[in-house]
């Protein structure tokens, strides 16, 4: 096996100089490829196709993907009571261990199980979908297409049952 010894660098190459005018020739031809199809396009003209796209954030949305993840809820029976029936296996499948549940009975007596709290932390969430997955009733669905998730606390990240049922 040969071993290629590296040749040292030139003065130009120490100080970077000739790959940073490369760099800014670079940038410079794309902003001057692009700024006249910018300006057509600020004057209401349809310029070709493969630009950029802007989408005006508040008034305009982009369209989500069908199978985004989105903010988790809970799927209702048809007497109202939540699906799920306290089986812990989104809790237990959570890889961020955000997901919370407390067990009761159901008054109803064909169903052992429902959750009395039922707490998600979507600050701690990946939004990974594994509980979606493992639940066996199909009561935790992530299809509210709600993306905007904010607030001002941590405790006001964690979404009680209440909210995830609305």
């Amino acid at each position: 096996m040969s071993v290629i010894k590296q040749q040292p660098l030139s003065l130009l190459e120490r100080l970077y100089v000739t790959e940073a005018a490369k760099g800014l020739a670079l940038t410079a031809r794309h902003f001057f490829a692009n700024f006249p199809r910018h300006v057509a396009r600020g004057l209401g003209f349809k310029v070709g196709k493969g630009g950029t796209v802007t989408y005006e954030y508040p008034e305009e949305r982009r369209p989500l993907a069908p199978r985004l993840r989105t903010r988790h809820r809970l799927t209702k029976r048809a007497d109202g009571t939540p699906r799920c029936v306290a089986c812990m296996m989104c809790e237990t499948i959570c890889p961020a261990r955000c997901i919370h549940i407390v067990a009761m009975e159901h008054p109803d007596p064909n169903i052992e199980k429902m959750p009395r709290i039922f707490d998600i932390d979507l600050g701690v969430c990946v939004f990974c979908g594994f509980c979606v997955e493992a639940c066996p009733e199909d009561a935790i669905r992530m299809d509210t297409g709600i993306v905007e998730l904010a607030s001002y606390t941590r405790e006001g990240m964690v979404y009680r049952m209440e909210q995830l049922l609305q």
